[in-house]
């Protein structure tokens, strides 16, 4: 069932929300997930996956990050980068926070969701604000699968207060080398604890069923992992 909250910034602006809600929870048992979108909005693809996590027990909440350059439930074109660019240019770190600080505070609160077991997780453009969310946040793990733009974070390593998994495509062109080697080297000097994959056969959004850079084999894999890794966190 396709549902949505909507949410007090606190600058001042509201954001709307899809949430999805394992149907057998109950108490405050489940843990909770804040799933971050791809550039394209939380559209089809990520409410799919918002979904899925429910059908494992989470109580997930994604909350639309465009929404301020971005009419509410705004969905961008997989064909067509840069009718999403104005929309990525318009974000901000602070802004990401103020974002995060409230899906966090949504599932904190709400009475399904165990407080204690709070993750992250984000494709593409959000496996970026997963780190950040990981920095910012005392989440229980966070997982950034592909992370673009992720080398500027570098600095809040030091801030990370769960384990946190990576996930990036040996055939990635988007995503440098030099990319990974930051954002790891700052783990290390963190003495932060991490995973960090490399699957040399898939390439950028291998994950995203509804791309074409969509690579099955990879992506079951990686949701093997993704779900142990979450599972050997919970508290």
């Amino acid at each position: 069932m396709e549902k949505y909250v909507n949410l007090k910034i606190a600058d001042g602006t509201d954001m709307e929300a899809y949430i999805a809600i394992p149907a057998d929870a109950a108490g405050r048992n489940a843990p909770g997930l804040i799933l971050l979108q791809e550039a394209f909005g939380v559209n089809h693809h990520i409410r799919d996956v918002a979904d899925r996590f429910a059908v494992k027990g989470y109580v997930v909440i994604a909350p639309e990050l465009f929404h301020r350059s971005a009419p509410p439930y705004y969905e961008g074109n997989y064909a067509n980068f840069q009718e999403v660019m104005p929309h990525i240019q318009a974000l901000t770190v602070e802004g990401n926070e103020a974002d995060l600080v409230a899906a966090y505070h949504w599932l904190k609160h709400f009475e399904l969701v165990n407080p204690a077991n709070i993750f992250s997780i984000g494709y593409c453009m959000g496996g970026r604000v997963s780190f950040l969310a990981n920095a910012t946040l005392p989440l229980s793990a966070g997982v950034s699968y592909y992370g673009g733009g992720i080398k500027p974070l570098a600095d809040r390593a030091v801030s990370v207060s769960g384990r946190h998994l990576f996930f990036w495509g040996g055939l990635d062109k988007h995503i440098g080398q030099d990319q990974i080697d930051t954002i790891i080297g700052a783990m290390d000097a963190a003495g932060k604890e991490y995973i960090n994959v490399k699957i040399s056969y898939a390439d950028h959004a291998f994950a995203c069923d509804e791309r074409p850079a969509y690579n099955e084999n990879a992506t079951k894999e990686a949701w093997a992992l993704t779900l142990a890794f979450f599972e050997n966190n919970m508290r």
